[in-house]
């Protein structure tokens, strides 16, 4: 879901000062329940949304969305910011946005359109005094009300492919396995480079973010080229949905991958590469990625699997993303043999 130019400068608006003029009756973020210790149980005693249902934030909290975004079995994703009053974020380079103690970052996942859209889960990222902090909520069905659900459920549902998939809710420890870094908890969306200029410049107007990052490099919406060279989509794809576990300090390091969009070794981005540990993940291949030929490439026969102990990533799909190997399968096809 693309949001339009005029809700998200209104929502920014919002957040640098028009709060004060809001409604009495209207719903405020409770930086108790951001920064307090406990888990709420309920995602409404937030009060991250003024429409629950519709996903209408509250006062002070400001959508954004991403360039490349993270694939879930083709969940539409919204995504939001909470900043607690007189603070912003700070653009450190290319990379993550910094975000100060008492902000939240928030991501439902819903599947449908209009009327038939039904929420499945939201995701919290809480940044508390000592660290970050993941939770994980489930819609319940009458789209009224999100419950805490540590022990994260399984959701029967049918994705916009036409798939029927038993879609997982993350536990609170699968949390970590993915936004795990060097032992601690951090966001791994919101990246300057994945963040378009125009709301980069709209965030820093509103005093959402300090500066804007000079020279950015932005990652490309791989989705919307069809033609041209890969090599720049399908490294935006690995980025996006890989390197948060491929990268030094990332929960599979020991992989020897690092496919973080900056890397430009071509050892370490998996070409010519042989794994670490051969298995039945590796599929008799040789190596990682084997230029000219994705098909006997391990890196694609991971991406194209759903079987357990096969595909990859290991967590988040129930299914395959053939858009996303298409844009592989062509990069490797291109690259010229060793």
């Amino acid at each position: 879901m693309r949001l339009g130019a005029g809700l998200l400068a209104a929502s920014l608006l919002a957040l640098g000062g028009a709060v004060a003029h809001a409604h009495l009756d209207a719903p405020q973020v409770s930086d108790a329940a951001v920064t307090g210790a406990g888990f709420p149980s309920a995602l409404s005693e937030f009060g991250i949304f003024a429409d629950a249902a519709r996903q209408v934030p509250a006062p002070g909290v400001t959508p954004y969305t991403l360039n490349t975004p993270l694939w879930s079995d083709g969940a539409d994703k919204l995504r939001f910011i909470y900043l607690p009053e007189g603070t912003q974020l700070t653009a450190d380079g290319e990379g993550l946005l910094q975000f100060p103690v008492g902000a939240a970052i928030i991501k439902t996942f819903a599947f449908g359109e209009g009327e038939a859209r039904r929420l499945i889960e939201t995701r919290v990222l809480l940044h508390r005094a000592d660290g970050w902090l993941a939770l994980p909520y489930r819609w319940n069905a009458e789209q009224t009300e999100a419950s805490l659900a540590l022990a994260g459920g399984r959701v029967d549902l049918v994705t916009p492919a036409g798939e029927a998939i038993s879609y997982a809710i993350p536990n609170k420890n699968q949390c970590k396995s993915c936004h795990g870094k060097d032992g601690q908890v951090i966001p791994i969306g919101p990246k300057a480079r994945n963040l378009s200029a125009e709301w980069l410049g709209q965030a820093s107007a509103g005093g959402l973010l300090d500066h804007v990052p000079a020279g950015g490099d932005l990652l490309p919406d791989w989705r919307a080229h069809a033609t041209g060279p890969a090599a720049p989509l399908a490294r935006a794809y690995l980025d996006v949905n890989c390197a948060h576990c491929h990268q030094p300090g990332g929960g599979a390091s020991n992989s020897g991958l690092d496919l973080r969009w900056e890397q430009d070794d071509a050892h370490a981005l998996g070409i010519m590469k042989r794994p670490v540990a051969a298995g039945r993940g590796a599929g008799g291949h040789d190596f990682s990625i084997l230029p000219g030929q994705p098909d006997a490439s391990i890196l694609l026969y991971r991406m194209n699997s759903a079987e357990p102990g096969v595909a990859m990533p290991e967590l988040g799909k129930a299914s395959v993303d053939h858009e996303g190997g298409a844009v592989v399968r062509r990069w490797i096809l291109e690259m010229k043999q060793q």
